[in-house]
C-alpha cells in the first residue's frame, strides 16, 4: 500500500518538474526536484544555509528516503549549494506559481477578502555583502498579501534607488487583478501606477518631499479642507481606537476626492482619491503622532482606504520582521549572488506555509515544531491537518 506522506508530498514535488536543472547530466546522482524539496523542508525546519540543510537531512535520512525520490541516499551539503547557485532566481521562483496560486485561491476562501491588499517594498540583508569581490548587501523588492499572509513574489536589486525598475517587473510576475496595490513613497511613480492600472488593479500610494510640489498641494488642499470640517468636499472619514500594552492609539483616515488642480493629474492613470492618516500614540502620559498623504485610485470608501493603509505594514511587521527576528536573515553571511537569492525566496516561501498552518503557535514555535514532529513538518508542507 502507498504511503500517504508520499503520495502527498509527490503532489507538492509535481510543481518543480518543468525547472530545468542546471547540472551536467555526468553523473547526476540526486534528483532535482527531490533536492529543492528537502532544502524547503529543511528551512521550515529551522535550517538557515546548505550546510545546516545537509545535516537537518542526514539527521532524517529515514524519514526523507521514504517520503521522497533518493536512490542514491542522501545529498551532500555541496550538491544543496551548487544548485541552489545554479539555480536562476527568477525560473526558480516560477516553479512555484501555481504552489502559489493554490495557496492564494484557499486563503481567499477562508477569509472571504476577494480585493486583497498586496504591500509592496524593499528588504535589505545587511550582512550578505562582498566588499572584497564589490558585491553589495542584498536589497530585494516583493509583495506580500497581508491579509492572506502569503509572500507572492520577489526581485533583487542591486541599490535600493533601483526599487523604481524592480517593482514594475515584480508587478508583471505576480497576478494583482482585482487587487488593491500599496508602496511607500519610492515607488510613487507614474509609470508604476500605469503598472498596475494596465494590471487591472487598484492603488495606494504614499506622498513624501520627494515628490515635491505635488505632495505640498495634497497637504495644503486637506488642510484647507479640514478647516469647515470638509462641508464643501465628498470627504469620508474612519476612525479605530486600540489600547494594549499600556498604549492606546487612536488612527484617523479621512479620504477625499483628488483636486482638479493637483500638478500632472492627467498624467496618473486611474488617480481619483487623495487621503491623510494620522495616528496618535498615547504612552505614559506621552503622546506621539505621525501623518501620512496618499494618492489613490480608489473611489471613495474611506473604510477600504483605511484597510489598505494599514494592511501595507503587515510588510514590516508580519513578514520583514519575522524573517529577521526569527530567520535572523539580516545576520545571514551569504555572498554569492544566485545562493542568497534563492535562499532568500525560500525564507519568504517556508514562512508563508508556516502562517497558513491553522495553529495558533508563534511562527518560531512553528519552526522548531517543524524540525520536532515529521507529522507536523507533513502537515505545514502539504497544507493538511489532518
Amino acid at each position: 500500500m502507498a504511503d500517504p506522506r508520499r503520495v502527498d508530498l509527490d503532489e507538492i514535488v509535481l510543481h518543480f518538474h518543468e525547472l530545468e536543472d542546471p547540472r551536467s547530466s555526468i553523473n547526476l546522482q540526486h534528483p532535482l526536484t527531490s533536492v529543492i524539496a528537502i532544502a524547503l523542508m529543511a528551512i521550515l525546519a529551522g535550517a538557515a544555509g546548505p550546510t545546516a540543510i545537509a545535516r537537518w537531512a542526514v539527521m532524517k535520512e529515514a524519514f526523507l528516503v521514504r517520503v521522497l525520490d533518493l536512490p542514491n541516499g542522501i545529498p551532500r551539503k555541496d550538491v544543496f549549494r551548487r544548485v541552489l547557485m545554479a539555480l536562476k532566481p527568477d525560473a526558480f521562483q516560477s516553479c512555484f506559481a501555481g504552489w502559489l496560486r493554490s495557496l492564494r485561491a484557499t486563503a481567499e476562501a477562508e477569509t472571504g477578502i476577494e480585493q486583497p491588499v498586496l504591500a509592496v517594498d524593499g528588504k535589505t540583508a545587511r550582512r550578505s555583502h562582498d566588499r572584497k569581490n564589490g558585491l553589495g548587501a542584498l536589497h530585494s523588492v516583493s509583495v506580500w498579501a497581508s491579509e492572506y499572509g502569503l509572500s507572492l513574489g520577489q526581485v533583487a536589486c542591486a541599490e535600493k534607488s533601483n526599487e523604481i525598475t524592480a517593482i514594475p517587473e515584480l508587478l508583471r510576475q505576480v497576478d494583482i487583478e482585482g487587487a488593491i496595490i500599496t508602496i511607500d513613497a519610492m515607488g510613487t511613480q507614474k509609470a508604476i501606477a500605469e503598472r498596475i492600472v494596465e494590471g487591472k488593479a487598484d492603488y495606494v500610494l504614499a506622498l513624501k518631499g520627494n515628490q515635491g510640489t505635488m505632495h505640498q498641494v495634497v497637504i495644503n488642499h486637506i488642510l484647507e479642507q479640514w478647516e469647515d470640517d470638509f462641508a464643501g468636499v465628498d470627504a469620508g472619514r474612519h476612525q479605530t481606537v486600540e489600547s494594549g500594552h499600556g498604549r492606546r492609539e487612536t488612527r484617523t483616515y479621512i479620504q477625499l476626492p483628488v483636486p482638479q488642480d493637483l500638478p500632472g493629474l492627467r498624467s496618473w492613470n486611474g488617480l481619483k482619491s487623495i487621503g491623510i492618516a494620522v495616528s496618535e500614540s498615547v504612552r505614559d502620559g506621552k503622546v506621539t503622532d505621525e501623518v501620512r498623504y496618499y494618492i489613490s485610485s480608489l473611489a471613495i470608501d474611506v473604510q477600504r482606504f483605511a484597510r489598505a493603509v494599514r494592511s501595507h505594514w503587515g510588510i514590516e511587521n508580519g513578514c520583514h520582521w519575522t524573517l529577521d527576528v526569527t530567520y535572523r536573515e539580516d545576520e545571514s553571511r551569504i555572498r554569492e549572488k544566485c545562493l542568497r537569492e534563492n535562499m532568500a525566496w525560500l525564507n519568504r516561501l517556508s514562512l508563508s506555509l508556516l502562517k497558513q498552518h491553522p495553529g495558533r503557535e508563534s511562527v518560531a514555535m512553528k519552526r522548531r515544531s517543524c524540525g520536532w514532529s515529521e507529522e507536523f513538518l507533513l502537515q505545514v508542507i502539504v497544507g493538511s491537518t489532518n
